[in-house]
């Protein structure tokens, strides 16, 4: 009797301990479902704001940084913290104007604002991203030529094709998803930097102590560098792609009229926003040190050529066989994926601004017969921006140029922005905080002055 009820007890205790085990694997498959959830829920968020922030590194981006970090060392690190702020307000303020009004920036300042103003926005933004293809198509050929012999007249020409193709002929959903991709190409800098020997200290230092030097050529240089981080085709892109985004997701009608949707995409919006800018920012920071501690401590001041520029990345493959080579392939390979990202950014940008100055109907979600007027601006900018490189430009001369170019652009552009943005008769109660509007304003401010320094130092 004591036998079967001692037989039966260790059963109960083995069954008991069964359960237990069993509810236990549950929870952690449970807890794991659930960070997965969260986890690709986080990824789905992620749209317009990573792709903006991807494309803010393009070629001429990766070129400014990179003269950055080889002619001054670590001494323009601290521009960074000082930009981080006023490229989230003013990237944040986009989005909102597109997610409140439903329109790209271009319409709204139609509607709401003299034609004055539109025609000189839109020129600008044209005239910059125009200078800005170009400039990146041949980045995108020269880096080509260092692993592949052929003419660079014909790579150009490949690359315009291919990107042409590739926005026309592919839906928004597949095109969406191919440039938050492409954004691994921009991980090869931060490894670099890790590799070579760092004195952390010291770049610390550099970065969050201000020692502003105030000459023609580090003006040069900073406005370039304040022209990349912060560009106006990043403006008309960002404010238009969360419209498209909207419209992908359905969620377009509810935008302005049922509030609990609103303030959640808003807050997706935000995180969105808060991650493609880190991104940009955190990236270009990890190009200046690497170029810092490899080119300038090697005594290359002056980026030349693209064989110059990939010597920086020699390190992240210093233990292969022939480590030059494989340094100029990692570079152009990043040189590549980000001009095929931020090419298409470049030419949409303007077409979305031309479109809405002109009322023609415009958007990636549509097909090529259905706005026929978009997508020909989108080819026609990407060809005329393909012609700058018969004309004798320097490739890498011409991406430091256009984000000066894109500096100076950008002043009036800001103003437009920081009165749209805070306009409760355009944004209701959804409009700019007061933060938020003071930090665009002093972005404007900040600008303005930097480029005025510029032209006072060129003409001393």
């Amino acid at each position: 009797m004591n036998s079967a009820v001692q037989t039966l007890e260790k059963k109960e205790k083995e069954a008991v301990k069964a359960i237990k085990k069993t509810e236990h694997h549950a929870y952690n498959l449970a807890k794991h479902f659930l960070s997965r959830k969260r986890f690709n829920r986080f990824l789905h968020i992620l749209g317009p704001g990573l792709v903006t922030g991807a494309a803010d590194d393009d070629p001429s981006g990766i070129a400014t940084y990179s003269q950055a970090g080889a002619g001054y060392g670590m001494g323009l690190l601290w521009a960074f913290p000082f930009m981080y702020p006023f490229l989230l307000a003013v990237q944040e303020s986009c989005s909102r104007i597109g997610a409140i009004t439903g329109k790209g920036l271009a319409a709204v300042i139609k509607e709401n604002y003299s034609r004055k103003w539109l025609y000189m926005s839109v020129a600008l933004v044209v005239l910059a991203n125009t200078i800005n293809i170009g400039a990146d198509l041949g980045a995108m050929a020269a880096t080509t030529q260092l692993f592949i012999d052929l003419p660079f007249a014909l790579l150009a020409i490949f690359y315009a094709v291919v990107i042409i193709l590739l926005v026309v002929f592919i839906s928004y959903k597949t095109y969406a998803k191919i440039l938050k991709w492409l954004a691994i190409a921009l991980l090869a800098y931060p490894v670099t930097t890790f590799l070579v020997d760092q004195d952390w200290v010291s770049v610390l230092q550099h970065t969050f102590l201000i020692k502003p030097e105030i000459t023609f050529d580090t003006m040069y240089i900073l406005v370039g560098m304040l022209g990349t981080t912060i560009s106006p085709y990043l403006f008309f892109w960002d404010t238009s792609e969360v419209v498209e985004e909207e419209i992908a997701k359905h969620n377009r009608l509810s935008i302005g009229r049922d509030e609990k949707p609103t303030r959640r995409f808003l807050r997706n919006l935000q995180i969105d926003n808060f991650v493609g800018m880190t991104l940009a920012n955190v990236t270009a920071w990890f190009i200046v040190i690497a170029c810092a501690s490899t080119l300038f401590k090697s005594g290359i001041t002056e980026i030349n050529t693209a064989a110059d520029a990939a010597r920086a990345l020699e390190p992240l493959v210093q233990n292969f066989p022939n480590a030059g080579f494989v340094a100029k392939l990692i570079f152009s390979v990043g040189i590549i994926g980000l001009g095929l990202l931020a090419v298409p950014v470049l030419a949409g940008s303007s077409s979305y601004a031309i479109s809405e100055a002109f009322g023609w109907k415009e958007g990636l979600y549509r097909k090529f017969s259905k706005a026929k007027g978009f997508y020909g601006v989108i080819i026609l900018a990407t060809l005329v921006g393909l012609s700058m490189n018969f004309i004798g430009l320097d490739p890498i001369k011409a991406l430091i140029f256009t984000a000066v170019f894109n500096g100076v652009a950008a002043v009036p552009l800001l103003y437009m922005i920081a009165r749209v943005g805070s306009n409760q008769a355009i944004m209701g109660e959804y409009r700019n905080s007061r933060l938020s509007n003071i930090f665009v304003r002093l972005t404007f401010v900040l600008m303005t002055v930097a480029v005025g320094v510029l032209f006072y130092s060129f003409v001393r």
